[in-house]
């Protein structure tokens, strides 16, 4: 159980270091202050490091013991995300989602936080620096769009009645080489299919219902683990691909978010075939 004033101190939290660490920095960026990581597209930013160190202090003081699981830290240290499995305690921090898109000057990116409490995502956060507004979740509370005036919304999504009308998340990409074709030659009946190349976004899009759904073959924790809470209290559903239901412990595997089991099984019909 995570008390009201640890979450609302949390939000505070999110929100002071992307206004001081990320904004400043938001079109303003020399070329020695990005970096790839992995791949030439896999970028990383003074932003993303600068904004992870704060966030890590502050939540290291907030929740002493807790451990803390960071994108860019995992990225320096992999063991660390060995640790997510027996940790009672841990807050999982996306410091600037969508980083291509942000050095790139494209503001398309954001803040995910996410709670984990003995392997169970408790609470999450999709944060727009922007707009200085956020989706969050608590776990058995329902999901909430939320501005700093106070303003709140119950987020509940919706199907779209045509099946063929809806609207798609994925980025080929990402896919292996022989799923990769037959999701593309599957996708192309859709409405629209779109990649933001911001899980942050894409997870608010799927909470407002402008995303019908989502497939990803990418499952790290900092990703996914708030986007999933959300998604599953504004009444979605999902599971990876093979049936197992979704933890922040799995990182392996191909996730399908839809509105609900009905659509969600013919998705998986559809793009299994």
């Amino acid at each position: 159980m995570i008390s009201q004033f640890v979450l609302a101190e949390l939000i505070k939290i999110v929100r002071d270091v992307a206004q001081t660490e990320i904004m400043p920095r938001f079109r303003n960026l020399s070329n020695d202050a990005i970096s790839a990581k992995d791949f030439h597209s896999d970028l990383v930013t003074i932003a993303d490091q600068q904004a992870e160190v704060k966030i890590t202090e502050r939540v290291s003081r907030l929740l002493p013991g807790a451990l803390i699981i960071g994108e860019e830290a995992v990225s320096a240290t992999p063991q660390l995300l060995d640790k997510l499995a027996t940790a009672e305690l841990a807050v999982i921090i996306d410091p600037v989602d969508g980083t291509w898109n942000f050095a790139n000057n494209l503001p398309v990116f954001g803040v995910i936080l996410a709670v984990v409490i003995n392997g169970d995502t408790q609470f999450g956060m999709l944060y727009d620096p922007m707009s200085d507004d956020w989706v969050m979740a608590e776990h058995g509370k329902g999901a909430f769009y939320q501005r700093p005036d106070g303003f709140s919304q119950q987020l509940t999504i919706t199907a779209e009645a045509d099946f063929n009308k809806m609207t798609g998340c994925l980025s080929l990409s990402m896919f292996d080489e022989n799923l990769r074709q037959h999701v593309a030659n599957q996708t192309i009946h859709f409405e629209r299919i779109m990649s933001l190349g911001c899980s942050c976004f894409e997870y608010r899009l799927l909470a407002t219902s402008s995303f019908s759904f989502v497939l990803t073959p990418s499952l790290k924790p900092w990703d996914h683990a708030a986007g999933h809470l959300i998604h599953q209290e504004a009444g979605g559903y999902s599971a990876l691909m093979d049936g197992r239901v979704y933890q922040p412990t799995i990182y392996t595997g191909n996730l399908l978010l839809a509105p609900n089991k009905q659509v969600w099984e013919k998705l998986h019909q559809y793009l299994s075939e």
